[in-house]
């Protein structure tokens, strides 16, 4: 593989799907994606993996400035919310008839909003 080839991985997850934790420093910590990351198999999740950056003087900061940043996590280590039970599942996919694709929560086999 170069290092041109970037393999893209597929994320089941979406921007605005509310997730657990279930391993690590954050386990057991629930909150909504705000970005997915393919290229790296990771995922933001808001108030998860907050990380402080010294940032030297520059225009925006004369003093310079201490700044809270979020950061990705693995995949791996989240799982979806399903909101009936709020217990953690996998998710599945659905083909309709009509020829849609629908994704559905494992455990229960209801439809994700």
């Amino acid at each position: 593989m170069n290092t041109t080839d970037k393999k893209v991985f597929k994320i089941r997850l979406k921007k605005g799907d509310t997730v657990v934790i279930r391993t690590g420093k954050y386990k057991g910590q629930t909150g909504k994606i705000t970005a997915t990351h393919p290229s790296e198999n990771k995922v933001t999740v808001e108030g998860i993996n907050i990380v402080k950056k010294h940032v030297k003087p520059n225009q925006t900061n004369p003093q310079g400035a201490i700044l809270e940043i979020t950061k990705p996590i693995w995949v791996s280590k989240v799982a979806i919310v399903e909101p009936t039970s709020k217990k953690p599942s996998r998710i599945g996919y659905d083909l309709k008839s009509d020829g849609t694709k629908t994704r559905i929560f494992k455990k229960s086999g209801k439809e994700i909003k």
